[in-house]
């Protein structure tokens, strides 16, 4: 089964991007992983300290993600699998398509502000001709509506 991968985050455009990937992989049966990063930085305090931390950013993440699973199990039929990877965004992205052969869309979301699409759609954009996947850009402005029409 071809999987779409999208970026949880605190952005507003990833729940664009979550919808999408939903809406395309209930219509061509395919499935969903959604991966959250975990930016190396908010951990450089002490060991114990940063464990704690680790341990609530992880709990933070699951109850973000199990929000949009029921919609996607309810809504649309899809079970999606969550990934927590710790590094740097782009090469956790990078990383986890590599790691899962099954992978076979990533999916961002462009922000609608003046400061442009994003950090992630920039820079993956950047080097879109050597990513082993396609990219999906969903638009931030787009109307449930009219993504229903064209998912």
């Amino acid at each position: 089964m071809r999987k779409f991968l999208v970026v949880l985050d605190d952005s507003r455009e990833c729940l664009n991007a979550i919808r999408f990937a939903a809406l395309r992989a209930s219509h061509t049966g395919g499935g969903v992983q959604i991966l959250s990063i975990i930016p190396p930085d908010e951990f450089q305090h002490w060991i114990g300290v940063a464990d704690l931390m680790r341990a609530e950013a992880r709990e933070r993440i699951e109850a973000h993600f199990e929000v949009f699973a029921k919609w996607m199990r309810d809504r649309q039929g899809i079970d999606p699998e969550l990934v927590i990877r710790e590094g740097e965004p782009v090469d956790e992205i990078l990383a986890q398509i590599r790691d899962d052969p099954r992978i076979g869309i990533l999916v961002l979301g462009a922000g609608t502000d003046r400061s442009g699409p994003g950090p992630l759609v920039t820079q993956l954009t950047r080097s879109s001709g050597a990513l082993p996947v396609p990219i999906t850009i969903v638009p931030g402005g787009l109307s449930k509506e009219r993504m229903e029409s064209i998912a």
